[in-house]
């Protein structure tokens, strides 16, 4: 009999309830379900670290804000321009609606982005279409001779 229950001891169903068995060492877990809970025990510890840089103010935006701030005559900085600067600073940035540049027409995922930064609709995508301002000869040439540098031979000088 105490065989029996050293045996029951050491095979215990993992405590997810998935129908494997778990160890101690696992957490009382099977080793999927110990895996998928190292898993998202990391990318709990990684957005926390994430959101902790965020929060922190890098050297650039503190000379940007500080720059912001006004200062009372005798030097203190005011409390409106701290709550200016960090509304701004909280303000997310809205995308704007995605709509065809030349009809105004609603696009949503199936825009089509053009070289010129604007979005157009399947009517509207080709450059003919929509009066495109992108020079695309120019961006031809650049990116030829960026491919093909010239190259020069040294001249014989010395004969």
């Amino acid at each position: 009999m105490a065989e029996e229950q050293r045996c029951q001891e050491g095979h215990r169903l993992c405590a997810n309830n998935c129908g494997f068995f778990g160890s101690p060492g696992t957490l009382n877990l099977c080793s999927k379900c110990y895996r998928d809970y190292r898993l998202k025990e990391d990318q709990a510890s990684s957005a926390k670290i994430a959101v902790e840089k965020s929060l922190l103010p890098s050297p650039t935006t503190a000379d940007a804000s500080s720059s912001s701030v006004q200062t009372d005559p005798s030097g203190d900085v005011t409390a409106t321009a701290v709550a200016e600067v960090a509304a701004k600073e909280a303000e997310p940035e809205r995308p704007q609606a995605s709509r065809c540049a030349s009809c105004r027409k609603r696009v949503g995922l199936t825009g089509f982005p053009c070289r010129c930064g604007a979005t157009y609709c399947g009517t509207h995508r080709y450059p003919e279409k929509h009066g495109c301002s992108f020079d695309f000869k120019a961006a031809g040439r650049e990116a030829i001779a960026k491919a093909n540098p010239v190259v020069l031979a040294p001249k014989l000088d010395k004969i």
